[in-house]
């Protein structure tokens, strides 16, 4: 991205300076921390961490089960990837998919009792690391501000019609 135009026109507002050292350390922390989480997370417990916050995702519903649809969404994958990764936990015992009875185009993922347990076993780590990386590292008032401010981007993002950019 550059800050200045090749020709200023009244149809873009660029980037201050502030404005774009924002936006430079943020692509940075989007870019970082997730590798850092995955890199870790593979190393103590053979989980991606998207492969994680799918078993998380199902952990925490009552049935410990969640429609592929509603669960792509959550884990803020595309259909075909989560297809893929729910393959491969299925292929480790983790995940079972199961046809949607009442609706034949759905499918279910399932936490299985061995994905749960692989989960037990590796959140204490990655709590931690969520925790030294991000939580000790900012002030309650950072993480609300943090918070508020993830919150307000995903509300934008979220009221645009699909596919279109929020303006």
């Amino acid at each position: 991205m550059i800050s200045e135009p090749p020709d200023p026109g009244p149809a873009s507002r660029w980037l201050s300076s502030d404005e774009l050292q924002t936006w430079f350390a943020l692509n940075r922390l989007l870019a970082r921390l997730p590798a850092v989480l995955d890199s870790t997370l593979q190393r103590s417990s053979g989980l991606s961490h998207v492969e994680y916050y799918v078993l998380a995702g199902l952990s925490d519903q009552p049935s410990r089960s969640m429609r592929m649809g509603q669960l792509a969404q959550f884990a803020n994958s595309q259909p075909s990837r989560l297809s893929h990764v729910t393959a491969r936990l299925e292929k480790r015992g983790l995940v079972r998919r199961e046809s949607d009875l009442s609706d034949g185009r759905s499918t279910w993922a399932v936490l299985t009792d061995a994905g749960h347990d692989a989960l037990v076993a590796a959140a204490p780590g990655h709590v931690d690391q969520v925790r030294r990386l991000v939580f000790d590292t900012l002030t309650a008032r950072e993480q609300h501000a943090m918070r508020d401010a993830a919150a307000a981007i995903l509300a934008k993002i979220d009221a645009a019609p699909h596919g279109d950019q929020p303006g």
